[in-house]
Parts: C-alpha cells; structure tokens; sequence
C-alpha cells in the first residue's frame, strides 16, 4: 500500500513538473498552468501561522507560489504606499477593517467569477493528473452576511458606481482572518483584597464602587494604585476606543449615512432616550480621572496602563486578545482574569467594539484572480481554522464561534464578537485618534464646556474624513 502511494506520489511530481502533461490539454490551460508568484504582505503574524493555508493552497493550485511578508507596524503604511506607488508592491496585502475605504482605489473588488486550471486525477487503471479548467463563483453578497459576523459586511462591503452601465452597486473590498472584540481584563488579587466577587457587567454605580474600593493613594495624595485605566489618553492603552465604544452604547450615531460625524445624535434603536449620548459618555469616561470626583482613579502621571497591570497596581485594564502574550510575557505569574466589556443597563442589546485586519488585493496586481481565489480559500472555515489555531486568535466566521467558547483564552473575544461594531475613522486613523485624545484632556483640564469640547472635535474629525 506505502509503495502504491508512493509512485502516485512520484507520478504527480513528474506530471506536475513536466507542465501538468502538456500534450493532453489545450492552449488555454496550458496558459493558466504558468507559474505565477504572488506577494502577500502581512504585519503581526509570523510566516508559520500560514503554514498550514499555504500548504492547502498548493494541492489545488501547485502552480501558484506565495511569498509572505512581515513588516513591523510602525513602518508597514509608509512601505505599503510607497511600494503601491512604484509598482512594486504586495499582490495580497492585509489593512485594519477601518482603512478599506481610505485604501479603496488601491483595491481590486472581489470579482463574481474566477476561472483557474485544477490538477484532477483521471483513469480507472492507469491514473493520470490532468489539469482541468474550472470556474467557480465567487462568495456572494448574502453568504458574506450569513457566514460572517454582522460587522464584516458593513466594514468589507462598499457601494461603487459601475462604469459601463453608471449603476451603483455592491462590492467585496476585503474578508478578514479573525475578529477580535474590546474585553476587560482584571486583577484577581486586588479584587480578592478589595471584597470583590465577580467583575462588573454593566458601567453602574457597582462598576464605580468596585474602582473605588481598589484605588489608592498616599500620604501626599497620590495614585499608587489604581482600580479602573479611564480617563485619560496617551496612558491609557486604545482610549479611542473605549469612549467610542461607550458613545455607542450610550446611542451614539457615530458617523450617519451620508459620512457625518454626529456624536450626539441618538441612533433609532434607543430613540427613547432622553440625554446627548456623546457628552454622557465623555463625561462618564473623565471622570475617573477628576480628583473631584469620588472615583477618581486615573491621571497623566501615571504609568500606561499595561505597565500598570503587569505591574499589579491596576485592578481593570480594557484590551484585546493580541495583548495577552505581552500580559504573560511582563507579569508571568499575575492572577488576572478576563470577563466581557461592561454594558449600559437596561439596554435592548450589547454593543461591543470590533479590531481586525483584512486581506485584500491590490488594484495593480497582474494576477487579482489568482489572488482573490486565494483571499477566499483562506477565510473559509477549514483553513481560517489554521490559521486561528496558529495565531490564538478570536475568529470572525460564525460556524467556529462555539469551538472557541471552551478556549479560556479567547472565549470571551469569541462571544463578543456577535455584538461588535466599528466605525470609519477618516483616511488618518492617527488623526482621528489624536483628536479624541484632544477632547478628553480638554475636559480634564476643565479647559471648556463639554458640550463646546465634543462638538469642536466631531468638527475636526469630519475635516479629516471630507480630506
């Protein structure tokens, strides 16, 4: 039997080798049996975690070569541009869900079609590899829907204007790998020493008690232990999203349909609200870091708040699944949990926050195609599973939510990710972020009226997205 598989094995490689069996097949697959290369750009992973996709790929398509790429986050933008814009760059490139439309020309939507040669195994006795033209459909409109989480087809999904017939329709600019969700990660200990059982589920006066029963200060009034990161911006890890996250809650709109940053308007779902959710939720998120206030947790001088959690002198740290293996690296022997994002009580439904990347193609490529034919087969179930088992990450498709529900690590991002939302930041995140941090030091400052501060930064963010 091993002998038998062997020479099919070895018949397979010669056949491969030799062109697939030229003489057997006509001009046009013998075209699409070619060799094609393609570069596929990445940041955070490592090549290994695509070992397995890549493998995969190469028994369908063992024509097809893909050389993957890591770059570092801080320099990975300025390369990809500039590479875009000399023609030298990646044919498969990977971008937060939050820079698609700003990188929407330098897109190639997902094609309805894609027609590719396929190595298949013909003959009764004398069994033969022969290549064989197939064209399948690409993932529709409705499947994205269905086999994603809610927030793939608002981020991956664009409207564009046909040229030829000057209609507007819908089009795949990305698929993402995973999905992961803002969570709360808490000090055990601290909350052990502070008489606390469980962590808070909702941003109530039970969340406040709790801060307040882990904060410290000494003698001459200063922070030496924390119970909540909020309130600040600079030191506190991904504070833009956390107050979006509780804008939204609150009923924020965020950005409406016609690309207008309204933070105060109340979205339909929680129309009966009386209160300006932009400004509840910006006061709510200062205040812990008012010295006025009885919760008052936080300041600048303090030490970022992942310092400060690995260094066990904060009791509630918001974050992601990512930096988990920073956590265990700095403090291997924390007692820490992870519990799901707080949520407004009495709210008709959760609202958590999504963070993930995409795997698109770029408009340049010479082989988009091949390359979304490969964008599709890695983040379909089986293989995005690979790569999810490799990378520890929460996953984005909604068949392998409850593989990961037992997992410790990811269960909570898992479970969230039903529920989580994101919004278009402006073609300069930066920017954005920058601007947010603005609004929430100039209410700690006391520097203007809140309602003045929130309004005069919705301004400057819509400047950025109209730029």
């Amino acid at each position: 039997m091993k002998r038998k598989i062997i020479m099919l094995s070895l018949v397979f490689i010669f056949i491969i080798t030799s062109g697939f069996g030229c003489k057997l097949v006509d001009k046009q697959t013998q075209e699409a049996m070619k060799p094609v290369v393609l570069e596929y750009w990445h940041v955070w992973d490592s090549p290994d975690a695509f070992d397995g996709i890549l493998a995969e790929y190469k028994k369908l398509h063992p024509f097809v070569i893909i050389n993957y790429k890591k770059f570092r986050y801080d320099e990975y933008e300025e390369e990809l541009i500039n590479a875009l814009a000399e023609d030298r760059g990646p044919d498969i490139f990977s971008i937060p869900n939050t820079w698609i439309k700003k990188y929407q020309s330098k897109i190639i939507p997902m094609p309805a079609t894609i027609t590719m040669a396929y190595p298949v195994t013909k003959g009764t006795f004398k069994k033969e590899v022969i290549p064989e033209m197939r064209t399948n459909k690409s993932i529709s409109l409705k499947e994205i829907k269905n086999n994603f989480i809610d927030a793939v087809y608002g981020d991956a999904v664009l409207k564009i204007t046909d040229a030829k017939t000057n209609k507007v329709e819908e089009r795949v600019f990305g698929l993402p790998l995973y999905m992961d969700t803002l969570a709360l990660f808490y000090n055990k200990d601290l909350f052990n020493n502070a008489g606390i059982a469980q962590p808070p589920s909702f941003w109530n006066t039970e969340f406040q008690q709790d801060v307040k029963k882990m904060a410290k200060q000494d003698i001459k009034g200063q922070i030496i232990q924390s119970g909540v990161a909020l309130g600040g911006s600079k030191n506190v890890s991904r504070y833009s999203d956390i107050l979006s996250v509780l804008m939204m809650q609150s009923g924020a709109v965020m950005m409406d349909d016609a690309g207008q940053i309204v933070f105060n308007r109340v979205s339909d779902t929680i129309k009966q609200q009386q209160t300006v959710p932009g400004v509840e939720a910006l006061r709510f998120y200062t205040d812990f870091a008012s010295p006025a206030k009885e919760v008052y947790s936080w300041n600048k001088d303090l030490n970022d708040s992942l310092t400060m959690f690995t260094q066990g002198k904060l009791g509630m740290f918001f974050g992601y699944s990512y930096q988990l293996p920073q956590i265990r690296s700095l403090a291997p022997k924390l007692n820490f949990g992870i519990a799901k994002l707080p949520q407004i009580e009495g709210n008709p439904q959760s609202i958590n926050f999504a963070n993930y990347w995409m795997e698109t193609v770029s408009s340049k490529s010479k082989n988009a195609d091949i390359a979304w034919d490969f964008v599709q087969f890695a983040t379909r179930p089986e293989q995005a599973k690979l790569y999810l088992d490799a990378t520890k990450r929460p996953t984005a498709l909604r068949s392998l939510i409850n593989s990961q529900l037992d997992d410790e690590n990811i269960s909570v991002f898992a479970e969230q990710a039903l529920t989580a939302k994101s919004w278009y930041k402006g073609v300069n995140a930066n920017a954005m972020e920058a601007i947010i941090g603005e609004m929430i030091d100039s209410v700690v400052a006391g520097q203007n009226k809140i309602e003045d501060i929130i309004n005069l930064g919705a301004q400057k963010i819509q400047q950025t997205i109209n730029n």
